[in-house]
């Protein structure tokens, strides 16, 4: 088990969670490499100065060169996760798919403690709507007492139970993720989006006031706010979030569900 391979990647948050995110994207995933090599042990095999240089050019969107160094990383150790992981998140913006899941079931095989890796590929298999198999990664992920951001894991967890339709286990995640950060944007925003599905009104306004502290908003949570204040009565937080909406995000398809929803 070489758990000192947690090091690694810090998560380029979609969340964009990061790369992913934290950019936040409409999956609200998180791969989370950019927490990589701020572990405990800093790592310094053969190939991780070359995962280093592929994550700064991942991050930078020189995907070109990043998929050349990830490449040198494997090259010079095979076994290396992070730079297997590295590699899977490069095919996976480049839209190659297949490569991606082989280099994330590569990883996974070498080293199957590394957090990150699990992370980044339970988010990968959500994405692409593989609930079933990403939830696994989520939980062996969070079964290693080293990982340093296991909120990650847990919101990502908690998104994609969503997704399945599983409100119960998806708050269940979220909440446990708002316990260790709650300034975690995707779990807010996701938490803001299962209470105004279950009719928890004030509670999904809460949740999302607290994203707007800790995040620029995105079509995706404006559309949110409409919805939610259409609920509470509250005309003018209404018109606040539509018309942002209108101004910063006119050509998404939320504001396309705005302008539909007033036509009705």
């Amino acid at each position: 088990m070489r758990l000192a391979r947690l090091t690694g990647l810090p998560g380029i948050v979609l969340l964009l969670l990061a790369l992913g995110g934290c950019a936040t994207t409409g999956s609200n995933l998180e791969d989370n490499t950019g927490e990589l090599g701020k572990s405990e042990q800093e790592r310094t095999g053969a190939g991780d100065i070359y995962v280093k240089l592929a994550v700064a050019y991942l991050r930078s969107g020189k995907l070109d060169v990043a998929l050349q160094q990830a490449k040198k990383a494997v090259k010079m150790d095979p076994g290396n996760g992070d730079a297997l992981n590295v590699l899977a998140l490069i095919y996976e913006r480049l839209g190659e798919d297949g490569l991606a899941e082989r280099y994330f079931q590569r990883g996974v095989a070498a080293e199957p403690h590394n957090s990150f890796l699990r992370n980044a590929f339970g988010a990968f298999l959500c994405k692409q709507g593989r609930y079933r198999e990403a939830i696994p990664q989520f939980d062996a992920a969070l079964k290693n007492p080293l990982y340093p951001t296991p909120e990650v894991a847990q919101a990502n967890a908690g998104i994609c139970y969503a997704k399945m339709g599983d409100a119960g286990q998806a708050e269940t995640y979220l909440r446990a993720a708002l316990r260790k950060n709650p300034r975690l944007a995707p779990a807010l925003l996701e938490m803001a989006k299962v209470s105004l599905a279950k009719g928890d009104y004030l509670s999904a306004r809460g949740y999302l006031q607290r994203y707007d502290a800790v995040a620029q908003h995105t079509a995706e949570s404006l559309w949110l706010g409409v919805q939610i204040e259409r609920r509470m009565g509250d005309k003018d937080a209404l018109a606040s979030y539509a018309l942002q909406l209108r101004n910063k995000f006119p050509d998404s398809p939320e504001a396309g569900l705005l302008r539909a929803s007033e036509q009705q």
